[in-house]
């Protein structure tokens, strides 16, 4: 599985950065068509967008974090279509797929019912928390007005937006990344857009996961039969074998991660040291995967909680995380 981005890396005896605060290298940005009229937006590990050109106009899928890092994609978009853009399409709650929506003017935003939920619950903290754990993601932070991306249309299982006679099938296939995860299908060129439910060559995040579910939504999402595929981040998937590896490699992670952290839980052991041996367990396959380091530190966390019977994930703070930060990294 390759890894087109270099992880930032402590040097012996050092400290790491907080999360992703010390990676403020530009990546390069690549727009390629993996279907007819559609497109992933990918940038070396960074968050990726999925677009659809319709008869009529455009969707887009994941907004990026700020209107000022959406204009990258509008500007990619303008170079193959004049079609305005009505719809926005966010796989989930998080601030770095979401807040930069009102660049597109669109007419929906769309997103699943729990995430819409969840926006409620844990949306202000979660923005404050991201802005902190990742700043270069955020250029431009001060564009976000009038503050968090609010949908306009919400569903619960399924719906379709059609883009003149062109559909594009909205689903939410079980819980994983989030609760309130959903995918979008384009059934005329084969291609799936998996949000972080898929991963390629970069670490999932796992802070508000369902260990327990995530596979079986993969399950789900493997049924579609995707000729093509754009992961939440990395590397478009241009064909069905790369597709099956960034399943099989997104689900052997969760896989390794989430047994790791139950013998330790289930052994009585703190939460400190059940990080320690769980990062000695993972690194050797998994650590040029992109944002590990970062990564590593809240998934050890969730996955510590669920293995203890906790299955709604706590809410992210930006206090809560430099805390936990400190305690399994100082």
């Amino acid at each position: 599985m390759p890894n087109n981005a270099t992880p930032s890396r402590a040097m012996p005896g050092e400290k790491p950065a907080f999360a992703s605060s010390a990676d403020l290298g530009e990546k390069t940005i690549s727009f390629d068509e993996i279907g007819r009229g559609v497109y992933a937006y990918t940038a070396e590990g960074d968050p990726n967008t999925g677009v659809v050109i319709g008869d009529d106009s455009v969707l887009v899928f994941d907004a990026q974090a700020t209107p000022r890092m959406a204009e990258t994609v509008i500007e990619r978009v303008r170079k193959v279509t004049d079609k305005p853009i009505h719809h926005v399409v966010l796989s989930h709650y998080h601030a770095v797929r979401v807040l930069g929506a009102p660049a597109y003017g669109a007419r929906e935003i769309i997103c699943s019912d729990v995430a819409r939920d969840m926006i409620v619950e844990r949306g202000e903290q979660d923005k404050a928390s991201e802005i902190g754990r990742f700043p270069r993601l955020f250029q431009g932070a001060d564009s976000i007005r009038p503050g968090l991306t609010w949908p306009s249309m919400t569903f619960s299982a399924e719906a379709s937006v059609w883009l003149g006679t062109r559909e594009v099938r909205l689903m939410k296939l079980g819980r994983g990344h989030t609760a309130g995860d959903i995918v979008a299908w384009i059934p005329d060129a084969q291609v799936s857009f998996a949000g972080d439910l898929v991963e390629y060559g970069a670490t999932p995040y796992c802070g508000d996961a369902h260990f327990t579910d995530w596979p079986q939504t993969l399950d789900n999402l493997s049924a579609l039969g995707s000729a093509a595929m754009v992961p939440g981040r990395g590397a478009a998937l241009t064909s069905a074998a790369m597709v099956a590896d960034g399943v099989k490699g997104t689900r052997a992670f969760l896989s390794d991660l989430f047994e790791a952290v139950k013998i330790n839980a289930a052994a009585g052991r703190s939460l400190r040291e059940t990080f320690e041996r769980v990062h000695a367990t993972l690194k050797p396959a998994y650590g040029d995967w992109v944002i590990f380091e970062h990564c590593l530190p809240f998934n050890v966390s969730r996955a510590y909680d669920e293995a203890n019977g906790l299955d709604h994930p706590r809410i992210w703070t930006d206090e809560r995380d430099r805390q936990m930060w400190i305690d399994l990294r100082g």
